[in-house]
């Protein structure tokens, strides 16, 4: 069995698609291996900033003998059409067969077909296989027409250790490549994935991302351990990181201390946005004034100056993010909202000033339904809650759009629910964020969201497929998440309606409350899904098509999931299809309908009219316990309809001989299945 080895080697690639790109190029390799009928044990990618490197292990020699039978035109056909096809397998009229089959006598053909080497595949479709890997951003470079990610300085494949030549571009394939661009960039042949693993580790490159960022985070913690500190734990950064280095050397340096009297966001924004730089805290828990930072060699002087040359660049940056603090604390929050006129929020929705005010208005009529959120607290978070994107520190970090405004309104002594709404309203950003709970910051993050969805709905620009420019379906998850995880009691569609109202006429005269109801109840089916609720019990709830509560809905799902799992409700839920099936048969043949409730008066056998009374009954009792939202006790009530209704369909003929008395019959069905889906549509649920 064979090794192949493949390595693109080029210009530095950005961190961000290195990943992507090293698993295009393995998809689109065993996508072509594939389409030659090859098999592979082992199919491994690697990356770093400038190398895509494939390994497949375990190809055959040759690509397998192809034997393929073709049929084609009668054997009188034309001489035309014979001619046609003979011309498009490349035989002669004596190298096919005639055959007779039950539609006629046919032509036949058998293509049989050598498997070329694998080395002889591979060279032909190289070329084409690595152009097919996609980039977000790519170039051509000189006066070439093939465009890379970045300029490709050469492209090594080996087939066991033997050349695969092909060209790809202005570059040909070969047997060599290079190590670390200071600390190797001599060339060296590769006989094999271990050896060139083996050299490659020899001329300082870590080929293996992974390894990379396991180094760099022991290395890490190795280093602040040492002086009773710990490194500010950031995945993302790590990843990043690790995709700037292929020789990752870690140094620690530090800062002046003076500069811890900034928030800590700043600093961690200043270091991790503009330097990719790791912090450090103390035991307390407060930031250390020390960073450390990943070199891509090592220098002469064990990184002294590598060292230097980063807190110079640090002390630069964190005396601008110094400055614009102190700026910002020269004004007042409230004195910054004017200047939101002058941002549009998007053309057809006007600027951010008269969002803030739509979000103000919205969010003290939200508070209503929200304990605890204080009406004139709501008003002034929601009047501020975007004042901090015209501050200076935001203009650079807009990652703390909402923090900041947080330490301006308790600068300038605004109450802490209401500086803590300013910080939370954005959240939940994303299925891991944590959700606001502070009754202030729930009230002005529905508000945003909530204007945001009705806005957006109004001008048309709403979801398609995959594409959600505008992040529409995070909103109404959020909006999801707020109501839920704080147990809201909120109706939808008088929200919708409220919002709406708030925007330009134009604008609300487009709005389509249905088509965003139905947008959020995707939203929900998918949030419940992801909790463990069946989807059909999630159908059978919405199909009422009159519910817009939230958390009615997902009490209705969870109770009813409670209620189908016992015996009572297992056996309502055969009753309801047995009779929904007979009522439909039966309509459809006599061609009209037979709704409920029975005319009790037109029964006449003892087993219906009492079911036809413990119909009554717990249609009533249920009902009561629905308005209530007490969906278990509605359940409960229904239950007791379980024997009676066994007893009716064992006793009772439903296609009685009297037409009237088959239709009462039938009315009572109906009356059985509309009782039941008080709570939800039965006919949506799977047995």
């Amino acid at each position: 069995m064979a090794e192949l080895l493949l390595e693109v080697l080029s210009e530095e690639i950005p961190s961000r698609m290195q990943a992507r790109g090293a698993q295009d190029l393995r998809d689109a390799v065993l996508d072509y291996l594939k389409q030659g009928g090859f098999t592979w044990d082992r199919a491994d990618a690697f990356w770093t900033p400038r190398r895509l490197t494939l390994l497949v292990d375990g190809l055959p020699d040759r690509q397998p003998d192809t034997k393929e039978e073709r049929r084609g035109p009668r054997a009188d056909a034309p001489e035309k059409a014979i001619s046609g096809f003979l011309a498009s397998i490349g035989l002669s009229r004596d190298q096919v067969e005639e055959r007779e089959t039950p539609k006629g006598n046919f032509l036949f053909a058998v293509l049989e077909e050598d498997g070329r080497s694998t080395a002889e595949y591979l060279a032909s479709g190289l070329p084409d296989t690595i152009g097919k890997v996609g980039w977000p951003k790519s170039m051509r470079w000189g006066e070439h027409a093939t465009r890379w990610v970045r300029p490709i300085h050469s492209i090594l494949c080996l087939l066991d250790g033997a050349e695969v030549p092909f060209e790809f571009g202005p570059v040909r394939s070969g047997v060599h490549t290079c190590g670390h661009r200071s600390h190797s960039p001599s060339t060296f042949s590769v006989a094999s994935y271990a050896d060139y693993r083996a050299k490659l580790r020899d001329g300082r490159v870590m080929i293996n991302a992974g390894e990379r960022e396991a180094f760099i985070s022991a290395a890490d913690g190795l280093d602040a351990a040492q002086e009773g500190l710990r490194v500010v734990e950031d995945a993302g950064l790590l990843e990043e990181v690790a995709g700037l280095v292929e020789w990752p050397v870690v140094l620690t340096g530090r800062f002046d201390e003076a500069f811890l009297q900034i928030p800590e966001e700043i600093l961690l924004a200043s270091m991790r946005g503009h330097q990719k730089y790791f912090a450090l805290r103390r035991s307390d828990g407060t930031l250390a004034p020390r960073f450390i930072c990943v070199a891509n060699l090592e220098a002469a002087d064990g990184g002294k100056s590598v060292i230097a040359g980063n807190e110079r660049v640090l002390r630069a940056r964190l005396s601008d993010a110094k400055f614009f603090w102190d700026q910002d604390l020269r004004v007042s929050l409230a004195s910054r909202v004017p200047k939101l006129r002058d941002i549009v929020f998007h053309a057809g929705l006007g600027s951010l000033d008269q969002k803030v005010d739509r979000i103000e208005a919205l969010a003290v009529a939200i508070a209503e339904h929200i304990p605890g959120a204080e009406r004139d607290q709501v008003r002034a978070a929601a009047r501020l809650s975007k004042a901090d994107l015209v501050s200076q520190v935001v203009g650079e970090f807009p990652e703390l759009q909402g923090v900041m405004g947080r330490y301006y309104a308790l600068k300038d002594g605004e109450p802490e629910s209401v500086a803590l709404a300013i910080a939370e309203h954005y959240g939940p950003k994303g299925p891991a964020d944590s959700c606001p709970r502070n009754p202030v910051s729930v009230a002005v993050a529905l508000a945003d969201k909530i204007d945001t969805l009705v806005g957006f709905f109004s001008i048309g620009e709403t979801p398609t497929g995959s594409k959600d420019p505008f992040a529409l379906r995070r909103a109404a998850l959020g909006v999801i998440r707020l109501v839920l995880e704080n147990d809201l009691s909120l109706g939808l569609t008088k929200t919708f309606e409220i919002a709406s109202q708030a925007f330009a006429p134009e604008v609300a005269k487009n709005f389509d409350a249905a088509a965003l109801m139905a947008f959020f109840e995707d939203r929900l089916r998918v949030y419940l899904r992801d909790r463990g609720h069946r989807h059909d019990l999630v159908a059978a709830v919405f199909a009422l098509k009159s519910e817009d509560n939230l958390l009615r809905l997902q009490s209705r799902a969870e109770a009813l999931r409670g209620f189908l799992s016992t015996v009572d409700g297992a056996d309502l839920l055969k009753a309801h299809k047995r009779a929904s099936n007979i009522v439909r048969i039966e309509e459809k043949k006599d061609g009209q309908e037979y709704p409920g409730p029975a005319n009790v008066d037109g029964l006449t056998d003892a087993v219906e009219l009492h079911l036809a009374g413990l119909l009554g009954e717990a249609a009533r009792a249920s009902g009561d316990a629905v308005a209530r939202a007490d969906f278990v006790q509605a359940m409960t009530e229904l239950s007791c309809l379980r024997g009676p209704i066994d007893v009716f369909f064992e006793q009772v003929k439903v296609n009685a001989d009297d037409a009237e008395l088959r239709a009462n019959r039938l009315r009572l069905l109906s009356q059985i299945c509309g009782t039941l889906n008080q709570i939800a549509d039965f006919s949506h649920i799977e047995g």
